[in-house]
This record gives C-alpha cells, structure tokens and sequence, in this order.
C-alpha cells in the first residue's frame, strides 16, 4: 500500500481510525503516522505547501493548511475554527495531502 493509498483509506472511514472530523486530531494523527515512518510521509509536505502559495513561512504545516481552507479570515490556529469549520479544514487537509503524495509518487 502507498502513503496515498493509506491517507485515502483514512479520509474514507475515518471512525475506523478513531478520528471525528476536528482537524487537530486529524493533524495529531498525521503526526504520529508520520513520526512511525521517521518522516517519510510527511517530508517535504510543508515545503510543498509554501512553493504552491509562492510565499515564505515560518509555520509548520498544519497552520498553512488552514490559512489554505479558510482564505482571508487571518485563522492559523486550530483552537479559532468553529464546529462549522472543522469539517471542511479536515477535508481540505486530506485533499491536499493526496495532491502531495500523488505529485511525489510521479517524481
């Protein structure tokens, strides 16, 4: 199975893993898949993120995702986003961690 494949299965049944739709357990969970793989999974997530805005950072990834789901509200923490908000971060989050791995399995 590929990291793409693996996330996929997460996005699909994410109960299965214990997750609810709250972006910080989502994240944390990304986190800890990715630490078990010393870093692989997520390598070079963050760099790929900031080369799509065209922009430097300091942030780790999990800020610029939402800056990248919720444009033009100034949120960067996930204790701003409302209920309504979870969701839709959690499925920005998914998809464009799929359009990485996707990108990166073609290199």
């Amino acid at each position: 199975m590929t990291d793409r494949e693996l996330i996929e299965k997460i996005r699909d049944r994410p109960g299965l893993f214990g997750l609810d739709g709250s972006y910080y357990p989502t994240a944390m969970f990304l986190t800890g898949l990715d630490l078990g793989t010393s870093g692989n999974l997520l390598d070079g997530f963050r760099e790929w993120l900031l080369a799509r805005k065209g922009e430097e950072s300091s942030f780790m990834w999990m800020p610029l995702v939402i800056e990248d789901a919720i444009p033009g509200t100034g949120l960067r923490h996930w204790k701003s986003l409302t209920d309504s908000q979870q969701q839709p971060a959690v499925d920005h989050l998914f998809a464009l961690l799929i359009t990485f791995l996707t990108e990166r399995e073609a290199d």
